[in-house]
């Protein structure tokens, strides 16, 4: 992004749009850093208008110990914030007997820092860069040669770095990724150090600014990833060789196809959906993956769709199983023609191409599929993904088949557990964040903004998890609602499409009436695109399309509500999250 790109982007914000507060806390002259960070975070929060209030020059640590009302913090750390003697523009010594003074003072710095960090509230998103320009040359040794000054500092920040991460409030931009986006020789401006304070180049500070909006406000995560196999998961066409002669492997030149399995048991493992579309014979493609050096294991993938038909076709139904949406998805194939074929039928769905004879255009397709998928934190509800849709299948198949639909939900041993203190848990927000078909108005909350309104005592916020005799699902509902008076106004609620069919949607309604103990509950609805199942839901209800801030009394839900047969279970703060 060029500077007056930026500047662009950030006078064309909307006066009226909510505001979206952030500190940045740095001891050098922020400027172009400034500009390029509110420009990259408003291009995240299109909807927001971002704000950001910078400290004091050389003062770091005051900025983030006088605090603020904000919905995020940066801090930039730079070696002269741990020690004055480390700045270009500081006249003090780098004799030999400066080094034990400059590590403990360094050490010193960085506990203050830490310290500060720990009295940001929780729920404030944080991101927090280290220092990526050159440091000093204060230390004995040439500069070809780590010393031991310069071994102990690093060590010093990087313990920092970690116990920081540990607690899972703060996150570090990767130094890697950094310096695969900006070369260390572009980095540091000394010209423009020594006159304004500001010792990064334009480029740096553009790529150092993208890489903290992304961290601080992180892109939703894809949900599944749909790949080929043949030429892409192997190499190799498994219906003309035979399953036994395809490879992946270092022996069959072939080790980017095995890393790619890597890759995708991986993200399996980490709640990543991952299906096959192959044009293929299902038995042969079965006996492939029967094969005990497969590196992919077939428990970590669901489905596989192969057949000679389209695969578009084989697509669709890989979606109509996961139930969700094609912008969510990832489609990989070593062929151009079969991905634009799929992309034109599924709008939206990101196409990847495998460069099956280019091993380093391959390695950045892997880092591009981790960086599309990967999350901040896996949570438990994330590790039951997979086995909750193969249960989805299980159980649908089922009530398809011969019982009844009455009799099958009677039978299921469904267990519904109510938790009260699970606004804080990440799963919460994520669910929140990312459903689309039951979701009561589209609404996306910002991490600080929800947890500022969870904080209030008129807020009322149940997660919902839900088991039954075919397995858990996990956390797959979220509702969040606010006292106005005696009148309840729901402004948030959303369940998994994993857990449609189930009558949930009925027990939560039914369990907000009763917590509540109100007459009428009000609901802040609104029609979108994609939650056609929330407007059919409330239409069984009212007898109507729903109109948008609509209100259901509970005698209209006591009439329409089907029989429930659920065991319900309710957790309070005393009993959940420690």
């Amino acid at each position: 992004m060029k500077i007056t790109e930026a500047l662009r982007i950030v006078q064309a914000t909307a006066a009226d749009a909510p505001p979206f507060r952030v500190t940045l806390a740095c001891g050098f002259t922020p400027l172009h850093l400034h500009t390029f960070l509110q420009a990259h975070l408003q291009l995240a929060l299109p909807a927001r208008a971002v704000h950001i209030k910078d400290g004091l020059y050389a003062d770091l640590c005051g900025t983030l110990e006088r605090g603020g009302d904000n919905d995020g913090v940066v801090v930039v750390v730079e070696w002269p914030d741990l020690d004055a003697r480390l700045d270009y523009r500081n006249a003090g010594g780098w004799g030999r007997d400066s080094l034990a003074s400059v590590v403990e003072q360094a050490t010193l710095s960085l506990d203050r820092i830490k310290s500060a960090l720990g009295r940001i509230p929780s729920g404030i998103p944080c991101a927090l860069a280290l220092p990526s320009i050159p440091i000093a040359p204060i230390f004995s040794a040439p500069g070809w040669q780590a010393s031991e000054a310069e071994l102990v500092l690093n060590s010093a920040l990087f313990h920092f770095a970690s116990e920081l991460a540990r607690d899972g409030r703060v996150r570090v931009v990767s130094r890697e990724r950094l310096a695969q986006e900006s070369p260390w020789e572009t980095r540091f401006d000394v010209k423009s150090d020594l006159k304004a304070g500001l010792p990064y180049s334009i480029k740096h500070a553009d790529q150092l600014a993208s890489l903290l909006a992304k961290t601080l406000v992180p892109p939703a995560p894809k949900k599944g990833i749909i790949s080929d196999l043949d030429d892409t998961m192997w190499k190799g066409i498994v219906g003309e060789v035979g399953p036994e002669n395809v490879h992946w492997d270092l022996y069959g030149d072939a080790q980017m196809h095995g890393l790619y399995q890597k890759l995708l048991g991986s993200l399996s493992d980490n709640g990543t959906l991952v299906g096959v579309a192959s044009k293929n014979d299902p038995a042969v493609v079965a006996k492939a993956f029967e094969r005990s050096d497969m590196v992919l294991r077939p428990d970590q993938v669901f489905p596989i769709e192969a057949s000679w038909n389209a695969k578009s076709g084989a697509v669709k139904q890989i979606l109509e199983i996961w139930n969700i949406n094609a912008d969510s998805v990832i489609f990989v194939d070593d062929s151009p023609m079969e991905l634009a074929e799929v992309a034109a039928l599924h709008p939206g769905m990101e196409c990847v191409l495998f460069p099956k004879e280019d091993p380093v255009a391959a390695l950045q397709m892997l880092r591009r599929l981790r960086d599309l998928c990967g999350k901040d934190k896996v949570s438990s509800d994330d590790v039951l993904r997979l086995a909750s849709i193969r249960q989805g299948a299980a159980f649908r198949k089922q009530a398809e088949g011969g019982s009844a639909p009455e009799s099958f939900l009677q039978d299921s041993k469904a267990v519904i557990t109510f938790d009260f203190s699970a606004a804080a848990e990440p799963r919460t927000l994520e669910l929140v964040n990312k459903t689309n078909q039951f979701n009561l108005n589209g609404r996306r909350w910002a991490e600080a903004d929800w947890h500022k309104d969870a904080a209030s005592d008129r807020s009322l916020i149940v997660a919902v998890s839900y088991e039954d005799k075919f397995g858990p699902l996990g956390t797959i509902a979220v509702a969040k609602a606010n006292f106005r008076g005696e009148r309840l106004l729901v402004d948030t609620w959303v369940m998994s499409c994993r857990a449609f069919s189930r009558r949930i949607e009925h027990q939560t309604l039914r369990l907000l009436f009763e917590t509540a103990g109100v007459d009428e509950i009000e609901f802040a609805f609104q029609a979108t695109a994609k939650n056609g199942p929330t407007q059919e839901f409330f239409a069984s209800l009212l007898g109507e399309e729903p109109k948008p801030e609509f209100r259901l009394r509970k005698s209209q839900f006591d009439e329409h509500c089907p029989a429930l047969y659920h065991e319900v279970k309710e957790l309070k703060k005393a009993e959940a999250h420690g």
